[in-house]
């Protein structure tokens, strides 16, 4: 399967603006592309690339004063499959982590464990260990929180979505996560593209959705909790602790947003989009 994937910002400012971007696929993805993200900026700058501490591919750039348009394109190679599950999946004691697990363990800026934990052990203290209860987590969080692209609130932190029930992928997969770290359970924040693909579309207009990935025998494992089921064509572009690690513009002074469109296609050979299909009954 392919899959086309980009942005097409577009953001307005009164004076030069340096930027973080974080919209890029993850290193280990950098194999399966087809050809290379052709990323372009109107009026046309210099930028640079690096990796950040969580191994997330992030471009750096200063816009100029006024409108400012950033592109980027590419096609990706996918297995066209969902995304793997194994019910067996063990959660694992702590001092047999590796070391750059443990800071998943930690509470974060969105993710106040210190909050939540009492409400995830009454919970989910007396599940079995494993798989099935991180499943029964992502159950639960998708039934609390109802969605809603009104109630979007970027200082909403974990226990304000336990606390008011409502809010956007972010905070499922916030407060997933809190669930989980308050069980000793590693999980951190996905950032991704993610298409129709195998699903009816929804009336929404495409963006980034937030998820989860949790630790569980030796490897981390993908976890849904807003859409509470496995997809096809994650594309990653970021991992971290929280929402604030992964933002997708970082901007170091004010902007006014004038355009923002994502596109996330399965395309056929010749670079045609295929119509996005439910699964069969």
């Amino acid at each position: 399967m392919l899959i086309r994937y980009g942005y097409d910002i577009t953001i307005e400012s009164d004076g030069p603006l340096p930027l973080i971007l974080q919209m890029s696929a993850r290193p280990e993805r950098q194999i399966d592309l087809r050809g290379i993200e052709a990323f372009s900026t109107d009026p046309a700058i210099p930028f640079a690339t690096y990796l950040d501490g969580y191994g997330n591919a992030c471009r750096r750039l200063t816009a100029p004063a006024g409108r400012f348009r950033m592109t980027q394109t590419a096609v990706i190679a996918d297995s066209g499959l969902a995304e793997p599950a194994l019910p067996d999946a063990q959660e694992m004691p702590i001092e047999a982590l590796p070391d750059d697990v443990l800071t998943f363990l930690m509470a974060s800026r969105y993710v106040d464990t210190d909050r939540v934990s009492a409400a995830a052990w009454d919970l989910f203290g007396q599940e079995p260990a494993g798989w099935g209860r991180v499943q029964t987590i992502m159950d639960w969080v998708h039934d609390h929180i109802t969605f809603n692209y009104q109630d979007a609130d970027a200082s909403r932190t974990a226990f304000d979505a336990l606390e008011q029930g409502k809010g956007v992928c972010r905070d499922f997969a916030h407060l997933a996560i809190g669930m989980c770290r308050s069980l000793n359970i590693p999980a951190r924040y996905v950032n991704a593209y993610l298409g129709d693909i195998g699903i009816r579309p929804p009336p929404d207009p495409m963006d980034f959705a937030a998820s989860v990935q949790v630790y569980l025998s030796g490897r981390w494992w993908n976890f849904d909790p807003r859409n509470n089921m496995p997809r096809i064509g994650r594309i990653a572009v970021g991992y971290g602790r929280d929402a604030g690690d992964v933002a997708l513009i970082s901007s170091f002074g004010q902007h006014q947003l004038v355009n923002f469109t994502v596109i996330t296609d399965e395309v056929d050979a010749a670079g045609r989009i295929i119509p996005p299909q439910a699964a069969p009954a």
